[in-house]
């Protein structure tokens, strides 16, 4: 594989995505783009995607994925990027993961692989579900993987515990119903491709970074 790691990252919420992203970055050292923080940092440095980006978003209307792919590709092929990168949060769709490969091969720095973090939706729902937030300094929590000391009181601060509206049990369900809806067909759009790594999300954490190092091969770096 080079010395090179460009890839895509998927999975369903809750998947751990960014905790082995973690991993990977470290290892292989490369960066963790986020979609969002593309988008953010080009309207707040006023570049022109940027500008056009504004527009849309002061009317309160999704940012089109024409804009959205070449603010993309523009911070993908800076100097940056050159040792790879792991882009997370994009594509949703097979139309934008068509989208990116077309303007990733205008750079000339297709992608090497696509990880797949494989989780059960009941696995899913479970981990979410289980989350608790400090009211006060925003520690998270978890009922069962890490619990406070005492019961719906921060170890840090002994502020309250609450249950953010998006990890209730209704509202995850939604958010999957999306994913399975709009992003799963793209499991299948990789996998034709022979670019998808599919991994267990499920046990340790330590226990899913082994497989993700084996999956990219990158046990040897």
């Amino acid at each position: 594989m080079g010395e090179s790691l460009r890839l895509v990252l998927l999975g369903p919420p809750g998947a751990g995505k960014g905790t082995q992203a973690k991993f990977v970055c470290e290892r292989a050292k490369i960066p963790h783009v986020s979609t969002g923080d593309i988008l953010r940092k080009s309207v707040a440095d006023q570049t022109p995607l940027g500008q056009e980006a504004g527009q849309y978003i002061t009317k309160g209307e999704l940012v089109p994925d024409t804009l959205v792919l070449n603010m993309i590709a523009q911070r993908l092929s800076d100097k940056y990027c050159t040792n790879g990168f792991i882009l997370d949060g994009f594509p949703r769709t097979t139309p934008q993961a068509e989208g990116l490969r077309e303007n990733l091969e205008k750079i000339d720095r297709p992608l090497d692989h696509v990880l797949y973090v494989n989780v059960p939706r009941e696995t899913t729902i479970q981990r979410l579900a289980g989350r608790r937030t400090c009211t006060k300094c925003g520690a998270l929590y978890h009922r069962v993987l890490s619990p406070p000391v005492h019961p719906s009181v921060c170890d840090r601060c002994k502020a309250e515990l609450f249950q953010r509206d998006d990890d209730r049990e209704e509202t995850i369900a939604a958010r999957l119903k999306v994913y399975e809806r709009q992003t799963s067909p793209l499991i299948e759009y990789y996998r034709s491709q022979g670019l998808l790594r599919e991994i267990d999300g499920v046990g340790g954490v330590e226990a899913i970074r082994n497989c993700v190092f084996q999956a990219l091969e990158l046990e040897g770096r």
